[in-house]
């Protein structure tokens, strides 16, 4: 344990998290309650000054009221460290006590928000895999404290810190802000586009329920008129919008690369990576080892010219926790030299070089190619019946060759291999992503064979691990059940800890 911070006696954390406490239960009623906000300040020229006191009132007594709540809520949230477990006590009037083994804890986490970072007090976060959000969330800690809280939940068993997981301040990983911009300008620009659309549609959303309470709806329908037909008839307005929205696209991705990934810092210490990130929310996250199910090497064209890649790390979930899923741990703008050295920190001395790549049986053309062209047949008779027009079958000139050129590529990533201990299965299509499974790791393992499947005798493997399923499509039969009794073999003779 670091024994610059005695967490063996009940601790509360520093009194500026009254400040942050405050401030959330503020956030969250102003959440609740905006659209009453919304309701005030639209008829404020209509409200008498009696009501305006009454109003004034009130808000004072709620502001009071959060005031002395986040005070008890902070004086009631203490915390310590005990026989290898980290307890809490919480709660005001229904008292809570959390007690989570420090095996059981998945991840740490630091987070500092812009008011955080103001009052200089670090966010730590301890969530285990049962959890959908945070297990603990303790609001306010010096980064002293913080760092001591996150050093003794981790080193917390010194007999299994080697010589060789002793702590090196030298980063594995440092991305500058240059590396930022190429790795925002290899994003999906797709994703940032549609987020930008759903963005307006939500602004249309609210400016339309704004003049429909004015009363003056019939301006706005008049004013999108006009600049509809505008659009309908300029060719250069046409072309300009979409430069435009390509121009947002790329800065939006560039944005939210800046935002999420700013000083992006990778260490690795004690058989574990700390992760270090983020602009106006700084996050700190210890991702353990022996907690990470699989990861994924992913790539595109740009990226591979440009010799970065990133990394995205699965861990265990409960099966009732798939918001958990979108809280996954990702590195970007990793280096060849970079990838190796955390896959030997996962998976030492597992080298797949030499091994034969495997591929789905012809079946699986077969499969996708019907699939696509049941999409095909269903898009044609929509658009056929929504605009009552033969000229609607013009786009499969389109868009016939592009899905053809989809699925080819898709075929060419889909592939397996595997050593005695780790599976590697490829995938993706522009994309190209390798998925590394260890087969200790695995839950169960399942043979799936539709009716169509059996006349070619061909079946599916899927892995269940404790962070999701993964599939190798359509293969022959025979390799099917090589690979499903081999991964039995290993789930059952296993000794290690899977998580």
């Amino acid at each position: 344990m670091d024994n610059s911070e005695d967490f063996s006696q009940f601790k509360r954390q520093s009194k500026k998290g009254i400040l942050i406490i405050y401030l959330n239960l503020l956030y969250k009623a102003l959440k609740a309650f905006w659209i009453l906000l919304f309701l005030f300040i639209q008829k404020f020229s209509k409200i008498s000054e009696t009501t305006f006191n009454y109003i004034y009132l009130g808000v004072f007594v709620v502001l009071v009221f959060f005031l002395v709540r986040a005070f008890l809520i902070f004086k009631n949230f203490q915390f310590k460290i005990e026989n290898n477990h980290f307890i809490l006590k919480r709660g005001i009037i229904k008292k809570i006590n959390t007690s989570i083994p420090f095996d059981r804890i998945q991840h740490i986490n630091f987070k500092q928000n812009i008011i955080q970072q103001i009052i200089n007090v670090h966010e730590v976060n301890i969530e285990t895999a049962g959890s959908a959000k945070a297990e603990i969330s303790i609001k306010a800690l010096s980064f002293k404290e913080a760092k001591a809280l996150k050093n003794a939940l981790t080193i917390f068993d010194k007999k299994n810190v080697t010589q060789e997981t002793v702590i090196t301040e030298k980063p594995l990983l440092k991305v500058g802000f240059l590396e930022l911009i190429k790795v925002s300008l290899t994003e999906n620009h797709l994703q940032s586009l549609v987020l930008l659309f759903a963005v307006l549609i939500g602004f249309y959303q609210q400016i339309s329920e704004l003049f429909e309470g004015l009363g003056k709806r019939e301006v706005l329908d008049d004013y999108i008129s006009e600049n509809t037909s505008t659009l309908e008839t300029s060719v250069f307005l046409i072309v300009s919008l979409l430069i435009f929205f390509t121009v947002i696209a790329v800065l939006s991705s560039l944005v939210r690369v800046v935002l999420r990934h700013f000083n992006l810092t990778v260490f690795v210490k004690n058989n574990a990576l700390e992760i270090y990130q983020g602009l106006t929310t700084k996050n700190s996250v210890i991702l353990k080892k022996d907690k990470v199910q699989h990861i994924t090497v992913s790539t595109n064209p740009i990226k591979k010219k440009l010799g970065i890649s990133f990394i995205t790390f699965k861990q265990a979930i409960s099966g009732k926790v798939k918001k958990k899923q979108h809280k996954i741990i990702k590195i970007v703008g990793c280096k060849l030299a970079q990838v190796s050295t955390i896959k030997e920190l996962l998976f030492p001395n597992e080298n797949l070089e030499g091994f034969d790549k495997n591929y789905p049986d012809a079946y699986f053309r077969a499969r996708l190619y019907f699939r696509s062209i049941l999409f095909f047949l269903v898009l044609n008779i929509v658009l056929y019946f929504g605009f009552e027009s033969l000229h609607v079958f013009w786009m499969n000139a389109l868009l016939v060759p592009i899905f053809i050129f989809f699925i080819e590529l898709k075929l060419r990533k889909r592939y397996y291999l595997f050593n005695d201990e780790l599976l590697l299965l490829g995938s993706g299509s522009i994309e190209t992503h390798k998925t590394y499974l260890p087969f200790f790791k695995v839950q169960n393992v399942k043979l799936k064979q539709t009716i169509f499947q059996a006349k070619k005798n061909v079946a599916d493997v899927v892995f269940q691990t404790a962070s999701g399923k993964i599939k190798i499509p359509c293969i022959s039969m025979e390799n099917a059940l090589k690979i499903y009794n081999y991964t039995l073999f290993k789930i059952e003779t296993s000794q290690k800890l899977w998580m």
